[in-house]
Order: structure tokens, then C-alpha cells, then sequence
């Protein structure tokens, strides 16, 4: 029963930080000035991103390993929810990333700001896949 719960609690907690993110610092960071706001950002990416990428392969392994282990195809599908936010991350969202990151926040303003409502919009998927990835492995775990 470890693997299957390590599963669950690894997705939990990547999916309890995208939502925080999308539906409350994201938000919050909108309504700052242009220059305040990726100054706020920039950091704030930085920071995030080696804790989410790491929780969601480690949650994608560990529902991996619990499909191998008790042949319950849940687990295998909701590992293979949380790890398609690395291509996700990568195809979609890095490209923002990186135009976000080579403007000075300084010279932020209403180009920096539509980025900004775009990169939100993208995360909000990661906190989506997120979401069905728990919902996964709760109804499985529940029967």
C-alpha cells in the first residue's frame, strides 16, 4: 500500500500548489503594476519550478510503480496525467517563460503584462491535469 499512497500523496501536493498558484498568487500578481508584477513573477518561477517539476515526476513514478504493483490501470493513467506537465511545460509554457525572463522589470509593461495573462492561462492546464490526476487516484484507492 506505500507505493499507492505515495502516489497520492506526491499528485496532492503538486496539485494543491498549481490551483494556490493559478487561483491565488496568480491573481494577486495581476494586479500590480507592470514593473511590480515581474519583478514579483521572476523570482517567484524560479522557486516554483523545481519543486513542481520534481513532484510531478516523482508522482508520475510512483503511480507508475503502483500500477506494477497491484495492476490497477488508475494508477498507471494518473502517472501518465502528471507527467505529461513536463512536455506540456516544456512545449507550451518554457517559450513564455523565457520572453517573460529576458525582459528587465523596469522595462515591463502592457507586452510583459498580456505574457503574463497568457501564463496563467497555461498553468491553469497544469493545475487541471493536476486535478483529474488526484480524482484518479482517490476513486481507486476508494474501491
Amino acid at each position: 500500500m506505500l507505493l499507492p499512497l505515495s502516489a497520492l500523496v506526491l499528485t496532492t501536493l503538486f496539485t494543491g500548489a498549481a490551483p494556490y498558484i493559478s487561483l491565488v498568487e496568480h491573481p494577486v500578481r495581476l494586479s500590480l503594476s507592470d514593473p511590480a508584477m515581474l519583478a514579483q513573477w521572476q523570482p517567484s518561477y524560479d522557486r516554483a519550478l523545481p519543486i513542481q517539476g520534481a513532484l510531478a515526476l516523482l508522482a508520475a513514478l510512483a503511480g507508475a510503480a503502483a500500477w506494477y504493483q497491484t495492476g490497477a490501470w488508475p494508477y498507471l493513467a494518473a502517472g501518465t496525467v502528471m507527467l505529461v506537465n513536463w512536455p506540456f511545460t516544456l512545449l507550451a509554457i518554457m517559450p513564455v517563460n523565457k520572453r517573460l525572463h529576458a525582459i528587465a522589470p523596469q522595462d515591463a509593461g502592457p507586452a510583459s503584462r498580456a505574457l503574463l495573462v497568457d501564463w496563467g492561462r497555461l498553468h491553469g492546464v497544469r493545475s487541471v491535469l493536476g486535478s483529474v490526476a488526484t480524482i484518479l487516484l482517490v476513486w481507486v484507492l476508494a474501491v
